[in-house]
């Protein structure tokens, strides 16, 4: 093949949004989300759960950018509901997607440097609209169509400001110690390559 036609084939691979190889550590990172949020998750009430499984939707994000992070955030969220008891309802499915896409969002800025601050820039967007506002609102809304959704959404907001408090900052933490460790730029997913 002349090199007209290698620059051409390099040229289609680059204009591609996903490799093969992004797309299995994508598929990856879903199916762990769902194991960490069946099997790592600590239920106080039916409002409230302590989990960690938001992390691989993070990382996917910041490993692979806006829409790999989303896209790992929807499938996990629905492939989770569908082997758990709670069945499938879309309203919820927007946290989960917040939570990558704004992972990847923050990519660049995290690739000079990965700090607490910077990861807490990156995360706590997600957590405060979509686990905290956003879900709040679903469940009043779910739980309390019929009664007073004020009532419901202030009480979400409560227990769930405290829960997400506190899951926001493992998060972080654990984000960091993988970054701190150099877990991901042992396997040659970062920092991220530009593009030329």
């Amino acid at each position: 093949m002349s090199k007209q036609g290698n620059a051409a084939v390099m040229t289609a691979r680059e204009k591609r949004g996903m490799t093969t190889k992004t797309l299995a550590y994508c598929a990856m990172l879903a199916a762990l989300q769902v194991v960490l949020a069946r099997l790592m998750g600590l239920m106080p009430n039916a409002y409230s759960r302590f989990s960690i499984e938001a992390i691989p939707t993070i990382l996917a994000g910041i490993l692979f950018g806006p829409l790999a992070g989303g896209l790992v955030g929807f499938t996990s969220d629905l492939v989770g509901c569908l082997f758990s008891g709670y069945g499938y309802n879309p309203i919820f499915c927007l946290p989960p997607i917040l939570y990558g896409v704004f992972g990847g969002l923050f990519r660049r800025y995290l690739a000079e440097k990965v700090t607490v601050l910077r990861l807490a820039a990156t995360i706590l967007p997600a957590v405060i609209l979509g686990s905290w506002l956003w879900q709040s609102a679903a469940l009043a809304y779910v739980y309390y169509s019929n009664g007073p959704f004020m009532e419901g959404f202030l009480l979400n907001l409560g227990t769930r400001g405290l829960q997400f408090a506190v899951v926001a900052v493992i998060y972080i933490v654990v984000i960091r110690l993988l970054f701190r460790a150099k877990v991901f730029q042992s396997i040659g997913l970062w920092p991220p390559k530009s593009k030329q």
